[in-house]
């Protein structure tokens, strides 16, 4: 166990919440890696608006998001004590950022994307929180 670990005091139940985060950002980072590669799953992004390909800006959008999808689960992870503790301290904005995503996602006019993104965003939300309180 790290000195991060030891000094929140993180434990296996610590340790589940944060690989259940990290599991379940795979998700939106695999969707974003395959925006970017040109798949049609914008129905799912940006409100719906582009219901096919997304042009090119959105797309190297979806790569900038991919990268902060890893950060944070980086986070989350290092706040447990897995990994590198140099992520640690932006811990609680990837809460702050996971529970506005939450809040963007429930509110998307994409019916397809709030459907799916919601529930997700949900648990990792729950997940981090429980990391963050524990």
């Amino acid at each position: 166990m790290g000195i991060l670990a030891a000094l929140v005091g993180a434990g296996p139940v610590t340790q589940t919440l944060a690989f259940v985060y990290a599991g379940l950002a795979v998700m939106p980072l695999a969707m974003h890696l395959a925006i970017a590669a040109g798949a049609p799953l914008g129905r799912l992004t940006v409100g719906g608006r582009f219901p096919g390909c997304l042009p090119p800006f959105w797309r190297a959008m979806a790569l900038v998001q991919g990268a902060l999808l890893a950060t944070m689960a980086g986070a989350v992870l290092a706040r447990a004590g897995i990994g590198t503790t140099a992520l640690a301290p932006l811990f609680w904005p990837a809460v702050g950022l996971s529970i506005a995503s939450l809040a963007a996602n429930a509110a998307s006019p994409s019916r397809p994307g709030r459907l799916l993104w919601t529930p997700v965003l949900f648990l990792m939300a729950a997940a981090a929180l429980g990391v963050g309180f524990s």
